[in-house]
């Protein structure tokens, strides 16, 4: 027997824009999301930055979903961006990473809700049909603080600082990160050196920095990688694909 939709009534969300650098999950995000609103108009990028040029006067989404691991990103300056760009937009975040300080972190800087990648498609559904209704969603076991823990308040300051890097400064950075040299990088993206010299000047200021060294230091301390260990239980037992 075919499924029915679980939406009923006409839906909030008649256009959604998913991000997500894995194609095949962000088709299975798109059949899902079909299931609960339907004729739902879907755009999908792999990048923060290719789903930030979808956007325009022919697109604008009445939901957006962000994975925070994406290959131009670091820590959630990529929600953060996309915050900026969007603010009157529910972010809902999707995320492999299920730490109680990264989904501390990004329930403070304004998301409409968390689900972990692992969830199986009826609790994904409810998630949708949870911000269908105007309320957030944030997984089974998850219990919020009152306050926001020290690490998760720091990720968010330095990711904060991360995200007014232009687009070419946080590749530059990136570079820096895996301990690329002037030549290289310049070489790499196909700039004259004193281009990167300057463009690292600038990124140095921005982040408050004096050299590289302290650049990479800083945006490893905002890495979701480096946040605490898993504090809830994402819902493996009846895991499938959304």
């Amino acid at each position: 027997m075919k499924d029915e939709p679980v939406g009923s009534g006409p839906s909030r969300f008649q256009s959604v824009l998913v991000i997500d650098d894995h194609p095949l999950y962000s088709d299975a995000l798109a059949s899902s999301l079909r299931h609960v609103f339907q004729d739902c108009h879907i755009e999908t990028a792999t990048t923060l930055n290719d789903g930030l040029q979808i956007l325009g006067p022919d697109f604008t989404p009445d939901l957006v979903m962000l994975d925070l691991k994406l290959p131009d990103v670091t820590g959630i300056s990529g929600f953060l961006r996309l915050r900026s760009k969007l603010p009157d937009t529910p972010i809902l975040v999707i995320s492999a990473l299920t730490s109680g300080d990264v989904i501390d972190a990004v329930m403070e800087a304004g998301a409409v809700g968390f689900v972990p990648k692992e969830v199986s498609t009826q609790v994904l559904q409810t998630a949708f049909s949870e911000l269908q209704a105007g309320r957030t969603f944030l997984p089974p076991g998850y219990q919020r603080t009152d306050h926001v823990s020290p690490h998760a308040m720091d990720v968010h300051l330095v990711s904060q600082k991360i995200a007014e890097l232009t687009p070419q400064q946080t590749r530059i950075m990136k570079l820096i990160c895996a301990g690329k040299p002037n030549k290289q990088i310049a070489y790499e993206l196909s700039l004259a050196e004193a281009t990167v010299k300057a463009h690292i000047t600038a990124l140095l200021r921005r982040l408050g920095v004096r050299n590289r060294t302290q650049a990479a230091v800083l945006v490893e301390s905002a890495s979701l990688d480096s946040m605490s260990e898993p504090k809830v239980d994402p819902g493996r037992g009846e895991s499938q694909t959304p």
